[in-house]
This record gives C-alpha cells, sequence and structure tokens, in this order.
C-alpha cells in the first residue's frame, strides 16, 4: 500500500515552511580540559543565527580565576573565545553555569576532561542552565545525553527528514518502505561510525550541500514518477538509501565532531548517539504513517494536480540548500 500524498503534501509543507536554515543553530559548546593541577584550558562556543550572537556567559566556580585574556574568533555560526582558568579548589561538587540561557531556545553542551582522565559530560537547557559537576561521571550519564542528543539532531535535521520523506512518497508499499528505511540506516550508521572514529574524513560544507542535492534528486524522481516515468528510486529505493544514506552518515559524524565525544567512554557515547537518530527517524516515520492513516479515514479531497506540491515543494527548498551551502564555501570559517 503507498502512503497516501495528501498527509505527506501538508507534512512536506510544514517541513520547508520552517526549514531554509536547517542546522543552523547548533547548540553551544564549554569544554574545560585541565592541562596542570588546578589550571584549566576552556573552549566556548556561541551559536549564532543570521550574523547575530546569542548573549551567553559561561560562570565558573567562584574559586576559578582567568590567567591568560580570552581569544575571540568567529565561523559561519558561532563565536569561539579560548582562555585560561586557575581554580583554587576542585571542580567536583562546584556548580558551572551559563549566564542568559534561560531566556533562549537553546542547549549547551558541557565537557570536562581532567588530567587523570575522567570526562564529565552535561547537557544544561534553558530550564536547567546549571549544574554541580560530579566527583565520579557514570557511563550511565553519558549514554543519556548523548542518546537524547541524537534524537534532538535528527528531529532538527529537516534535511534528512525531507529526504525520508520523499522516500515514502515513493515507495510503494510499507514492505519495501521498511527495507528501505532499514537500508538508509545501515548505510549511514557506517559512515557516521566511520568518520567518528577518524577512519574516514569529508570536509563538512560540501557534505552538507551535497545532501542538499540528494534530496533535489529524490525530489526530481517523484516528479518522474508522478508524470508516469519511475526513475532508479521506484525500481531500487533500497539502493538508492543505502548509496545516500552513506552521504547522511558523514553528515551526523559532522555534527557529533562538533559535539565531541568523550575520550574514555567513545564507544557508549557513539552508540547512544546513533541509537538516538535512529529512534527519532522512527518517530517521524511513525508520525506520518499515522497523519497518513488519519487523512484516509477522513476522505479530504484534493486537487488533481495536487501531487505536484511535495516534489516541487520539497526540490524547491533542498535546491535553495544547496545553493546556499555551496556559497558558503567562499566564505571564511
Amino acid at each position: 500500500m503507498r502512503v497516501a500524498p495528501a498527509p505527506l503534501l501538508a507534512a512536506a509543507l510544514l517541513l520547508a515552511a520552517g526549514a531554509a536554515n536547517a542546522h543552523e543553530v547548533r547548540p553551544g559548546y564549554l569544554e574545560l580540559r585541565e592541562t596542570s593541577p588546578g589550571v584549566f584550558e576552556v573552549l566556548f562556543k556561541m551559536p549564532m543565527l543570521g550574523g547575530m550572537r546569542f548573549d551567553l556567559r559561561p560562570v565558573l566556580p567562584a574559586g576559578c580565576r582567568s590567567q591568560v585574556p580570552a581569544t575571540t574568533y568567529e565561523t559561519h555560526s558561532a563565536v569561539l573565545e579560548r582562555w585560561t582558568v586557575a581554580c583554587d579548589t576542585l571542580l567536583a561538587g562546584q556548580t558551572i553555569s551559563i549566564q542568559g540561557l534561560s531566556g533562549t531556545l537553546i542547549e549547551v553542551l558541557v565537557r570536562i576532561e581532567t588530567r587523570d582522565g575522567r570526562t564529565i559530560v552535561q547537557r544544561l537547557k534553558p530550564t536547567a542552565p546549571s549544574f554541580v559537576v560530579p566527583a565520579v561521571p557514570s557511563a550511565w550519564q553519558v549514554a543519556r545525553t548523548y542518546f537524547v542528543l541524537g534524537v534532538e539532531h535528527i528531529l532538527g535535521g529537516v534535511d534528512h527528514l525531507l529526504f525520508v520523506l520523499a522516500l515514502m512518497l515513493i515507495v510503494p508499499t510499507r514492505l519495501v518502505l521498511l527495507k528501505t528505511i532499514t537500508a538508509f540506516t545501515v548505510a549511514h550508521s557506517i559512515t557516521l561510525a566511520l568518520a567518528t572514529l577518524g577512519a574516514v574524513h569529508a570536509p563538512g560544507r560540501p557534505v552538507e550541500a551535497t545532501i542538499a542535492l540528494s534530496v533535489v534528486f529524490l525530489a526530481a524522481e517523484l516528479a518522474h514518477l508522478r508524470q508516469g516515468r519511475p526513475g532508479l528510486t521506484s525500481r531500487a529505493p533500497w539502493l538508492v538509501a543505502f548509496t545516500f544514506g552513506l552521504l547522511h552518515g558523514l553528515g551526523f559524524a559532522g555534527a557529533l565532531a562538533e559535539i565531541g565525544l568523550p575520550e574514555r567512554q567513545i564507544p557508549v557515547a557513539l552508540l547512544q548517539f546513533n541509537v538516538g537518530v535512529e529512534l527519532g527517524q522512527l518517530l517521524f516515520v511513525a508520525a506520518v504513517l499515522a497523519v497518513s492513516a488519519l487523512a484516509r479515514r477522513l476522505a479530504v479531497p484534493w486537487p488533481a494536480r495536487a501531487w505536484r506540491l511535495p516534489a516541487y515543494g520539497i526540490g524547491a527548498t533542498a535546491a535553495f540548500w544547496a545553493v546556499q551551502r555551496t556559497v558558503s564555501f567562499w566564505t571564511p570559517w
């Protein structure tokens, strides 16, 4: 049974409406790396949106004093600051917070590396902008943090979701859809792991631009299918999904590289991030199928040419991303 195009039309329009700047706002990042007893090198990344920076500031324990003035530089999507602090007391049991976070809709990932090899990872949210540094980080804490990050990344990755949505519009039955989504999952899990572990490397911006082009390709395949000219995706959707899934995995790896991994718990963090991505993807598929079933029950009338809107809406949005991301090659990081 083919997934009904009418509710998918609505889903495509809803996704495209807020998608022009997909992946533009990533989480903030605060890293404290101990280089000698009580001395930490600090890196703080503040996201930017449309060239405007968020007014955020890390608040470290009172016993930590700056030794080296902060140096500041900008990338295309964030402001980065580096400085050095010396702390009179251990960080364990002390409070770290992000000033200004409660007035935003973003999160900040805090990562602390000590000289004895311990890594502490904590997500700070607008509703919880501070935390007390634990004496011993638990594997469960790391797993939970990266699992949630994976779910949030895929659900906020509109380009990835439009790719999945286009596949759902093309494949003929739920069984074929299951095989296709499985192929996509296996493929991006492979490249996510290989890229995260350093076995393969690809520049982030070209990867993001090519991901946008993969969505354009599927939109064209969808348009041709509706015109009675089925293409490669109609004949072998699992092959197309697997091939482009390898590319999308590199995009996931780029996002994970920006977040960083705890050195001594990389397998746990990588696995849980990937599990989070897969769960988020399945939640999206299930939601679209549920809306599709509801629309069929309501028997909402759609114009005969309504099929054009998903194909052209998805294609136009993805083409905009491709141009935007290609132009960004020529702007400084």
